[in-house]
């Protein structure tokens, strides 16, 4: 069996939270892409288009972004679900007001 190849690092804090979600992409490509879009959210982009964060993330082009979210074999579902659950698990034992 070949081992998968590993995605290329980020910043660690985006790196360590999509860690979390990696069991969800069966593809590495898929997660690399994925891991680019929480850093495009934090930057400060005049549109966070997603040729604007490719341009910002240093990609050639959006297309592996847009693959990710149009073509990749992830659950969006799944993914919601694994989020809500773990701020329950981080904020169990606090009041959270919305």
């Amino acid at each position: 069996m070949v081992t998968p190849r590993e995605a290329r690092p980020t910043l660690r804090f985006v790196d360590e939270y999509c860690e979390l979600y990696a069991d969800l992409f069966p593809e590495v490509r898929s997660f690399k892409a994925f891991k680019y879009l929480p850093i495009g959210m934090i930057l400060e982009l005049k549109r966070k288009t997603l040729p604007a964060i490719a341009k910002a993330v240093g990609l050639d082009h959006e297309q592996g972004l847009h693959n990710v979210l149009t073509e990749s074999p992830w659950s969006v579902s799944r993914l919601r679900q694994r989020r809500l659950n773990l701020i329950l698990e981080l904020t169990q034992k606090q009041a959270v007001t919305l």
